[in-house]
């Protein structure tokens, strides 16, 4: 199905051109949401009349979705969710989650305006686009842990996944048995030399 955009779409064009899509997303998606016309000529005398109208439109929602994002860009939300001794979380964070957390902010975001690719499976502190606007978009960080303590520990910079800290001391064991045995060889390879 050919039809006319009324506003910018991503990955789909800007707004007055005619563009190819299929059925399903024009009938269920575009068309219902207002965001385009099926592509006939009287659509497109009329998008041609209203032009300059939604041109007007567009640019104001766009002024208010980048006050917004000024505002919004660089926050930090917190998700408190069970998970494990290795940071696995029980469940997940989803786009659902995180516009309620932002709009407990005292943001008004929908969960259709949140970029999240893949839901967030484990604690720490992730950072998520939260689209405004179809060409304003803003970066917020999302910091999910088991309780407000973690929380906060977390926005200092510790990492409390228990699986990082069990490596790291591993990891610091291993170098410390190596340093002597290094240094034991090059001192009996001087000794050689030096015989």
């Amino acid at each position: 199905m050919q039809v006319i955009l009324l506003e910018r779409i991503a990955r789909l064009g800007q707004m007055g051109d005619v563009v190819r899509v299929r059925d399903g997303y024009a009938r269920n998606f575009l068309l219902p949401q207002g965001k385009a016309l099926r592509a006939t000529k009287d659509n497109a005398k009329r998008f041609e009349a209203e032009r300059a109208q939604l041109e007007a439109r567009n640019l104001d929602r766009k002024n208010e979705a980048g006050e917004v994002a000024a505002k919004l860009d660089g926050k930090a939300f917190i998700v408190i969710r069970q998970a494990g001794e290795t940071g696995q979380l029980y469940g997940s964070v989803t786009a659902r989650d995180l516009a309620d957390a932002v709009t407990a902010g005292g943001f008004s975001v929908g969960r259709a305006q949140v970029v999240l690719h893949q839901p967030i499976k484990t604690i720490g502190l992730h950072t998520v686009a939260i689209a405004l606007h179809p060409e304003v978009e803003s970066k917020v960080t999302v910091n999910v842990a088991r309780s407000e303590d973690e929380a906060v520990r977390q926005a200092r910079g510790e990492d409390l996944s228990g699986q990082t800290d069990e490596l790291e001391t591993e990891t610091e064991g291993e170098e410390q048995a190596e340093a002597p045995a290094e240094d034991g060889a090059d001192t009996e390879a001087e000794a050689e030399t030096a015989a």
